[in-house]
């Protein structure tokens, strides 16, 4: 057995991982870390876990659970785990981080739109970005592992193919996305009020959302190109799930064969992405799961591709994912507790 702790058990993405961790077949779930429930049974912040769960709340102290567990989940903001994380506690467990202070490789970008300071910069080299179905390598050796964001996640597996096999203008990617409230955090703001975001729908940090640099990061090292995209992301009045559309110019003379033959080419073995055809996706179908759906037209009049992408953010795009990653480093089969099927209705 897997013998796992989560310090940031009671935020959403926490509680998913909980969710996840508790039903998996090859997993002993020891600790949940919450210093602001510290002390408090977990089923009495999350009443879904009554009578199913007799954990309670401690403060989490990473040293200590990093000599009992072989694994530690962080669900925190960034700026946290960086000061949390040691060399010392990797050589005893596998840490995976679902904020973003390992998720990007120059500190100056990170020190640019994170405006903190980080706290171990000299781990920064051996953190593997855990988008599994980019770095799957690299993960099976990792002992810190930086899950990447919601939006990240979604816009990156949705543009890879066509950057890999040279298809568009790089240049001319936009990125229009749109996420429930869940993806905002657990935390009580007037913006995420019911009052506040019901019956509307909003633009917020436009061209300067953190996870910009993220999806550069990783698209740019499918081509080795230094490129920018416009990213534009947008607060729906949901719980869950994030749809992503992306615009980019096509090179000259691209069909849509060629199109069709990238997603195939890059995706064929890939479980968790299901290309949709001439279906688009929706986030109601991927919601609840951790698949990625991913579809696309082709629109010759304007000669630009439309790529249209939907995810769960709190499973694929958070909990799911990171589960995803420790099934690849302790050699699980890869879907084993994050095998869902979408509730419907719901």
């Amino acid at each position: 057995m897997i013998k796992a702790s989560v310090i940031g058990a009671t935020g959403y993405a926490g509680q998913e991982l909980v969710r996840l961790l508790m039903r998996h077949p090859e997993v002993e779930l020891l600790s949940l870390g919450s210093r602001s429930y510290q002390g408090q049974a977990y089923s009495d912040v999350y009443n879904n876990f009554r009578d199913l769960s007799d954990l309670v709340c401690q403060a989490g102290d990473i040293e200590i659970l990093a000599d009992q567990s072989d694994v530690i989940f962080l669900a925190m903001p960034h700026g946290i785990a960086s000061k949390m994380v040691t060399q010392a506690v990797l050589e005893k467990a596998v840490v995976i981080d679902l904020g973003a202070d390992y998720r990007l490789h120059d500190i100056d970008v990170y020190s640019e739109w994170y405006q903190t300071e980080h706290g171990s910069v000299d781990l920064l080299s051996q953190a593997v970005y855990g988008l599994c179905e980019l770095h799957r390598e690299q993960i099976k050796t990792a002992r810190l592992i930086a899950n990447p964001g919601c939006y990240t996640t979604c816009s990156i597996l949705s543009l890879a193919p066509l950057i890999h096999e040279g298809l568009i203008d790089e240049n001319s990617i936009i990125i229009d996305a749109k996420s429930g409230v869940s993806g905002a955090g657990r935390s009580t703001s007037q913006d995420l009020l019911f009052g506040e975001v019901n019956e509307s729908i909003k633009a917020y940090k436009i061209g300067d959302h953190r996870h910009t640099p993220e999806i550069e990061q990783e698209l740019r090292a499918l081509n080795q190109k230094n490129f920018n995209v416009l990213f534009t992301p947008h607060l729906v009045p949901m719980n869950r799930g994030i749809l992503a559309v992306s615009y980019a110019t096509l090179k000259p003379a691209i069909t849509e064969a060629q199109i069709k033959e990238a997603y195939e080419k890059m995706y064929q073995d890939e479980y968790f992405i299901r290309l949709t055809g001439d279906k688009m996706p929706e986030t109601r179908w991927a919601r609840g799961t951790n698949f990625v759906d991913i579809g696309f037209k082709l629109n010759k009049r304007t000669n630009r591709v439309v790529v249209v992408g939907a995810i769960d953010n709190l499973i694929k795009g958070a909990a799911g994912q990171a589960i995803q990653n420790m099934n690849i480093v302790f050699g699980c089969e890869e879907k084993i507790g994050i095998d869902l099927i979408a509730d419907f209705p719901i």
